[in-house]
């Protein structure tokens, strides 16, 4: 998270437009357990639900677990938790996200632990967050770059989000290796989307 003297963020929820593009660009399938972390008022809960996923939310804040349960009822089960002392399913997972920008590194390194189920998370994270867990500088690196690889999957502008951001921002992948893969993956940008001059770079 930004030091103090910076940008400071409070709970700046993501456009239902970008809600969708994350939930798509992530390739979530039907019938797969997909965790919210930091869920807020479901601005990614509804668009997982579409795509079909098992959705866990979890969102620590009284006011907005209440809002997720009677928005959505049965069809998702609401954790109300602090993500970053999450208990993780014992089943493979994935993560699709954009959690509290103060617990990421404590989030990222739960879901990274020794005999996490984790297939792929994709996190809304501060850009230079992104870049230096892509670039294979972030903690215990050495450890987790053998069963996962990092990189940044898209950089998303600050309308983005509602209220606007005050800091640039990316969209951190994380993913089990392949057969026969290891190391961290180098932060790369693809030719994406287009909006307003800027490059967002969805997709695989």
């Amino acid at each position: 998270m930004p030091a103090a003297s910076g940008p400071r963020w409070g709970f700046h929820r993501l456009g239902d437009p970008w809600a969708a593009r994350l939930v798509r660009h992530a390739g979530i399938r039907p019938g797969e357990l997909v965790l919210d972390v930091g869920a807020g008022t479901g601005a990614l809960t509804g668009h997982l639900l579409a795509a079909g996923a098992r959705v866990v939310a979890v969102e620590l804040e009284p006011g907005r677990a209440r809002i997720l349960r009677e928005r959505f009822g049965a069809s998702v089960v609401v954790v109300q938790a602090d993500a970053s002392d999450l208990r993780l399913p014992r089943e493979p997972f994935r993560v699709v996200a954009n959690p509290p920008f103060s617990i990421t590194t404590a989030l990222l390194r739960r879901l990274l632990s020794p005999g996490s189920r984790l297939v792929s998370a994709d996190l809304v994270v501060p850009a230079y967050v992104a870049a230096r867990w892509a670039g294979g500088r972030a903690p215990g690196a050495r450890r987790w770059s053998l069963t996962y690889r990092a990189s940044v999957a898209a950089w998303l502008p600050s309308r983005a989000f509602r209220p606007a951001a005050p800091s640039p921002t990316a969209v951190l992948r994380i993913e089990r290796h392949r057969a026969g893969a290891t190391g961290p993956a180098p932060p790369t940008r693809r030719h994406g989307e287009h909006h307003g001059g800027s490059v967002v770079t969805f997709g695989r």
